[in-house]
C-alpha cells in the first residue's frame, strides 16, 4: 500500500472534520446572535450590525495582510465600491437584498482584480503607497462632475430601508432586521474564509508570505496567488460596504475617509494578524471605542475639540497596549492565557495525591505479580540492601519449616 493511498483517506477525514467543526461553529454563532439581538434594544442592534459589516471587511483584510503579507491601505475604498454598488442596484433596479449584496461583492471583486494586478508587482512601502492613493482618490470620484448625477455628489445616494418580512409582524423593529442581515453576512464570510484558509489556498498563501522565492521554486505562482488573495479580500470588503449602505441607508464619500482604512489596519493588528476570530475582536473595538469615548467625554465635561479626537487617541492607546502586552493580538493573547491555565491545571492534577487510604507506589524496581494477586516491587541487584536480603532469607527459612 503506497503513501498516497494511506494519506488520501486521512486528508479526506481531516477535511470532513474541519468542515463539520466550522459548520457547528457557524450554527452556534447564529443561534447566539439571534438571542443577543432579541435581548437588546434598537440602538444596541445597530451597534451589532455595525460590528458585523466591519467584521466582513476586517476578515478580508486579515487574509490579505495577515496570511499573505500584503499591506493594503485601500480597503476603505473597497467598502465604498460595495456601498455605491448596492445603492445603485437598489435605486435603479430594485433587486432582492441577497442579489444586491452579491452584486456588491462581485463588482468589488472585479475592482480587486485591477488592484491585485498592481499589487502583484509591488512590495512593502510601494504597495502601501499605491493602495493609499487608491483609498484617497476613489471616494473623490463622487464629486467628479460627469458622475455627480449618478453618484449623488457630496451628499451621496440615499437607500430605501430594507422592509422586514411580513411574517415577522408589522411591529418588528427595523434595527433588529438590519442586525440579522449583517450578522448572517458576517457568519457566512467567516465560514467561507475559515474553510478557504485551511485548504491549499491558505497553505500556499502562508508559504509565499514566509519565503516568496522558496514558494516560487516549489511551483507556487506567487503573482496569481496574490491577485486571488486581493480579489477575495476585496469581495469581503465589498460585502461589508454593501451591508453598511443597507444599515445606514446611505452611500456617501464622507462615510469612507482615509481614517477608515487605517482603522481596519489597526483592527487586524489589535485582533491578531492572520486570525479570523481576531477580526471579530478588532471589529468590536472599532464599534465600541467611539461609544466609550463619548461616555468618557460626557462624564468628564471635555471640550468639543478634545471629544472629537478622543476616539483616535483611544485607538492608538489600545494599539500600543495590545502590541506590548500581546504581540500576537487579543486572540493570540487569549490562546496564550488559556494554554497557561491548562498547563497549570495539568501540573496540579499530576502533583495531587492518590485516593485516600492507598499506599504510595514503590518505583525502586520492576514489579512482580505473586499468586496471591498482589503486586510487589522487586529490587534489583544493585539496589538490594543487606536488610532486604536478610528479610528474604528469613521468609525462606520460615517456609522450609
Amino acid at each position: 500500500m503506497t503513501i498516497d493511498r494511506v494519506s488520501a483517506p486521512v486528508l479526506s477525514a481531516l477535511r470532513r472534520s474541519t468542515l463539520t467543526r466550522h459548520t457547528a461553529g457557524a450554527v452556534v454563532a447564529i443561534v447566539a446572535l439571534y438571542f443577543l439581538t432579541t435581548a437588546v434594544g434598537p440602538y444596541r442592534d445597530l451597534q451589532i450590525a455595525q460590528a458585523a459589516y466591519l467584521t466582513c471587511a476586517v476578515a478580508g483584510l486579515t487574509v490579505l495582510t495577515g496570511l499573505g503579507g500584503q499591506i493594503s491601505l485601500g480597503h476603505g475604498a473597497f467598502m465604498a465600491v460595495g456601498a455605491y454598488t448596492a445603492a445603485l442596484v437598489i435605486g435603479n433596479w430594485g433587486w432582492p437584498l441577497a442579489a444586491v449584496l452579491a452584486a456588491a461583492a462581485g463588482v468589488t471583486a472585479v475592482a480587486g482584480v485591477v488592484v491585485g494586478a498592481v499589487a502583484a508587482r509591488l512590495h512593502g512601502p510601494y504597495l502601501a503607497g499605491a493602495t493609499l492613493a487608491f483609498a484617497v482618490g476613489l471616494p473623490g470620484l463622487a464629486n467628479y462632475k460627469p458622475l455627480t448625477d449618478e453618484l449623488g455628489g457630496q451628499n451621496g445616494l440615499t437607500l430605501v430601508p430594507p422592509i422586514p418580512p411580513a411574517g415577522l409582524g408589522e411591529t418588528f423593529p427595523l434595527e433588529r432586521w438590519q442586525a440579522w442581515i449583517s450578522c448572517l453576512g458576517a457568519v457566512i464570510t467567516l465560514f467561507l474564509l475559515a474553510n478557504l484558509t485551511r485548504g491549499r489556498f491558505g497553505r500556499t498563501l502562508r508559504a509565499s508570505r514566509d519565503d516568496e522565492i522558496a514558494a516560487a521554486l516549489s511551483g507556487v505562482r506567487v503573482a496569481r496567488l496574490r491577485i486571488t488573495a486581493t480579489v477575495v479580500s476585496a469581495a469581503c470588503a465589498g460585502l461589508g460596504g454593501g451591508l453598511l449602505a443597507v444599515v445606514a441607508t446611505l452611500a456617501a464619500p464622507g462615510a469612507f475617509p482615509l481614517t477608515l482604512s487605517l482603522q481596519l489596519i489597526a483592527a487586524i493588528i489589535i485582533g491578531g494578524l492572520g486570525s479570523l476570530p481576531g477580526a471579530v475582536w478588532g471589529a468590536l473595538i472599532l464599534v465600541y471605542v467611539p461609544t466609550w469615548a463619548s461616555d468618557l467625554s460626557t462624564s468628564s465635561g471635555l471640550s468639543h475639540n478634545i471629544a472629537s479626537n478622543l476616539p483616535l487617541a483611544i485607538y492608538g492607546l489600545v494599539l500600543i497596549v495590545v502590541t506590548l502586552a500581546f504581540p500576537r493580538g487579543l486572540q493570540g493573547g487569549l490562546r496564550d492565557i488559556g494554554g497557561a491555565v491548562r498547563r497549570r491545571a495539568r501540573t496540579r492534577r499530576d502533583r495531587a495525591p492518590g485516593p485516600r487510604g492507598s499506599a504510595p507506589s514503590d518505583t525502586s524496581g520492576p514489579t512482580t505479580t505473586h499468586p496471591g494477586g498482589a503486586d510487589e516491587a522487586t529490587p534489583d541487584k544493585a539496589g538490594a540492601r543487606p536488610d532486604d536480603r536478610g528479610d528474604a532469607g528469613g521468609r525462606g527459612e520460615r517456609l522450609r519449616r
